[in-house]
């Protein structure tokens, strides 16, 4: 991960939660006391988040002490620490909530990816992300499909080309599309074209595209049609694929199988913090 760039980010999204500052924190607490969080999980699954965790509290505060139970890509189960973090706590506070979302949402994502890679098991078929990420959120989003164990799909419009069903549309027909494409790139990008049936197949493998997508077709309709697929064109399927069927897609011979759902409708994991104020013996849930 572009490390800058996360700072940067994480920056944005603290200014915008602070604002003028923290009233509740500052008119309550001095800048002296000092206190401790003990992120857990209160569920099973797979943790993402520590560069947030570490890279989000030292930008408040450098002298925060961080300590780091789980690293990215390990299960957890309810009841598990994360990490601990002791310093200031007014920083720790302005942190919490911010640092808490990223790492609930990551997580999810890391661990929905998991769950659909396992569904490919004994088969040739890798699973891949797809653009429908979080807008301002998409490295970290592509980040935790990766920790889950999938691979990123083209990071944006500027790193592969794509021709879906209105770019045919516009274009004419496959053929022109592609090669209008071929003409003006070079070598090293790639060409993906969307199709739908087995007319539309036939087009784009004349037409030399490199990859392939079987938008919104059945498992059993892509099984037919690979044998008419040359080996040195990838071959992917998208479009109404869930935890349910993927299994099937995954048998089908497919070779990438690329999932929105991974990204734009995951449920947050469930994280808690636990807050101790240095010399109480009592503990708070957040």
């Amino acid at each position: 991960m572009n490390i800058i760039k996360l700072e940067e980010m994480l920056k944005q999204f603290f200014n915008e939660d602070l604002g003028d500052g923290d009233l509740s924190s500052e008119f309550i607490f001095s800048a002296e006391q000092q206190g401790s969080f003990s992120f857990y999980a209160k569920e099973k699954g797979i943790f993402c988040g520590a560069l947030i965790i570490e890279h989000g509290f030292l930008l408040l505060d450098r002298s925060m002490e961080i300590y780091l139970h789980k690293k990215d890509g390990e299960t957890v189960d309810a009841g598990d620490i994360l990490a601990v973090i002791k310093g200031p706590l007014q920083k720790l506070l302005i942190g919490e909530r911010v640092i808490l979302n990223l790492i609930q949402r990551m997580s999810a994502i890391a661990t929905a990816t998991h769950q659909a890679v396992q569904e490919t098991i004994g088969t040739h078929a890798k699973i891949c992300d797809t653009r429908k990420t979080m807008p301002g959120m998409r490295m970290l989003d592509k980040y935790a499909v990766r920790v889950g164990g999938a691979f990123n799909h083209r990071n944006g419009l500027y790193d592969a080309i794509m021709l879906k069903d209105n770019h045919l549309a516009f274009a004419g027909s496959i053929t022109k599309a592609v090669q209008t494409a071929r003409e003006k790139v070079g070598h090293t990008v790639k060409i993906e074209v969307e199709i739908e049936t087995k007319e539309q197949l036939d087009e784009a493998i004349i037409a030399g595209a490199d990859i392939i997508m079987f938008d919104n077709r059945s498992p059993k309709e892509i099984r037919d049609w690979l044998p008419s697929v040359p080996p040195t064109i990838a071959t992917e399927a998208s479009g109404g694929i869930t935890m349910d069927n993927l299994k099937a897609y995954a048998q089908s011979g497919v070779q990438w199988i690329s999932l929105g759902s991974l990204t734009h409708s995951v449920k947050a994991f469930d994280i808690s913090a636990l807050v101790q104020m240095k010399g109480a013996h009592s503990l708070v849930h957040h």
